[in-house]
């Protein structure tokens, strides 16, 4: 049984007009305690995980991978998924055997989250001859993607966020980002009889745009009317927003925002809205939110690409790894995405055997089948361009979802699976 989780099975990808919004990476906050520290002895290691640490040592020439993250900038810096990737890829080069065989070496650059240095990056990688770039996370990957594609170099990534990850030929996304998160959302409350969703966004373009090209017509097709609210991000007290929106009376409503936005609206829905439902993207159960929202957490539900805290072998195996090799590292944020891009191509890339190129590799991640999303609580992904319409380089269109108590912690979480509405 854990033998999916240490190697896992394999995998690899329409059209879509408008721009690819991952609210989740824009959003994205951090934060967490971080697992205490462990050695590598394998008596540390919980029974249930042995068989995930059997100790093959990859060997050899090393295979290099672009790692681009978005860190260093003023507005968004991210660290801790450039650290969970480094966690995985040590992991991977000690227990799994690298990439065929081969260790994976790291050209990392880090983007700050600027234009210029996002293309400064795709250039380092043309210009380095890497054998296939990772992204953890960004906003910028249409300034990126031509570039590394263009030189025949496969884009990766867990979480497309940009137009370009999701339909260029040589992009691979493992999950469907922000289209299969609000048509998550909308498929759930479908499913419980919800009429109307106010959505409260970051007053980001991007986050705003996404939301009105995909939400509002996803949330239409599942006959629930999405009212968009935008609130500027840092705002202390969204009451005033909160309570014009309460006025139409939705049955629900959806919060997809950085953790300032989250804390604000889940304060003043805790005195103005109690008792109405709440759906939030990952970025609003980061512990800086928990700490400040306290009992108003209890009921939210979640949408998110991985699950990091459940009894789940996926989650153990990410807590595992992390307290391995970055026991520093705060867990319970956004960090997960980076050992998921990292760890979902290694997993790919199972059956690459011989000579390890852009070329081969990428011919291997049109092939591969039914790969086990690392952390990713039984999601599975194939980039055969079939799982999202309209997103060829989309991989898989499910989502985790899971409720969250008033500590902050998620109960029994579960799959949404929003492929009949993709379909009407």
């Amino acid at each position: 049984m854990i033998e999916s989780v240490g190697r896992a099975i394999s995998s690899p990808r329409s059209r879509a007009s408008v721009a690819l919004v991952s609210a989740t990476l824009l959003l994205a906050g951090c934060g967490g305690s971080a697992g205490g520290a462990t050695t590598s002895d394998s008596t540390k290691i919980p029974a249930a995980l042995a068989s995930a640490f059997p100790g093959k040592k990859a060997t050899g020439a090393p295979v290099t991978i672009g790692l681009i993250t978005n860190e260093g900038g003023s507005a968004i810096s991210q660290p801790e998924n450039r650290e969970a990737a480094e966690a995985a890829r040590k992991y991977v080069n000690a227990n799994l055997g690298g990439i065929a065989g081969r260790p994976i070496e790291f050209v990392v650059c880090k983007t700050k989250e600027e234009p210029a240095t996002a293309r400064d990056c795709a250039n380092q990688m043309v210009e380095k001859k890497v054998d296939a770039v990772v992204l953890t996370s960004s906003g910028l990957g249409d300034s990126m993607v031509p570039i590394v594609t263009r030189a025949g170099i496969p884009w990766t990534t867990s979480i497309a966020a940009s137009n370009s990850e999701g339909t260029t030929a040589n992009a691979f996304s493992w999950t469907g980002g922000f289209p299969t998160t609000m048509t998550s959302m909308a498929a759930y409350a479908k499913e419980k009889g919800y009429k109307k969703v106010a959505a409260f966004v970051i007053d980001a373009p991007a986050a705003v745009s996404g939301i009105q090209a995909i939400g509002k017509p996803v949330f239409a097709k599942a006959g629930i009317g999405l009212q968009i609210v935008t609130v500027a991000a840092g705002t202390p007290d969204a009451s005033p927003q909160v309570s014009a929106a309460l006025r139409d009376k939705p049955d629900a409503v959806a919060v997809v925002a950085d953790p300032t936005v989250c804390t604000s609206v889940l304060q003043a829905m805790g005195t103005l809205g109690a008792g109405i439902a709440r759906m939030t993207v990952q970025s609003c159960v980061s512990p800086e939110v928990v700490d400040a929202v306290g009992a108003g957490m209890d009921g939210v539900q979640v949408f998110s690409s991985f699950d990091v805290a459940s009894d789940d072998l996926e989650a153990q195996l990410y807590r595992q790894v992390m307290k391995e090799y970055s026991p520093d590292t705060p867990t319970q944020g956004y960090a997960a995405i980076g050992y998921q891009g990292v760890l979902g191509l290694v997993r790919a890339l199972h059956g690459l055997t011989g000579t390890v190129t852009p070329k081969t590799i990428t011919a291997a991640l049109r092939s591969a089948k039914n790969v086990v999303l690392p952390a990713g609580h039984g999601i599975t992904f194939s980039c055969d361009s079939k799982a999202v319409p309209g997103l060829p380089a989309a991989c898989s269109a499910k989502e985790v979802t899971g409720t969250v108590s008033s500590d902050g912690k998620l109960g029994k979480m579960r799959l949404v699976d929003p492929s009949p509405l993709f379909a009407q």
